[in-house]
């Protein structure tokens, strides 16, 4: 029971570990930029202009309360080793 298949894949050891936060970060800007765009279509009589500011402020806003505030204050993990 003590020994190790070595034939048995392990992903933790040969897994690239960029790959998760690549994945992690492309999940994050499919989330901001789907939220950001449903939330501005909700207000009524914006500019174009307008619509284009809020659509960034909003995909800004998720980046920051994702990687400042969820993931190193509550998870206590590092953006960058």
């Amino acid at each position: 029971m003590g020994k190790a298949n070595p034939y048995v894949h392990i992903p933790k050891e040969s897994f690239p570990s960029w790959i998760w936060y690549a994945a992690e970060c492309v999940g994050l800007i499919v989330i901001a930029f789907l939220s950001a765009v449903l939330i501005t279509d909700t207000f009524e009589d914006l500019t174009t202009e307008q619509h284009n500011y809020m659509i960034t402020g909003i995909f800004a806003s998720f980046f920051l309360v994702w990687y400042v505030i969820i993931r190193s204050l509550i998870l206590k993990k590092k953006i960058l080793k």
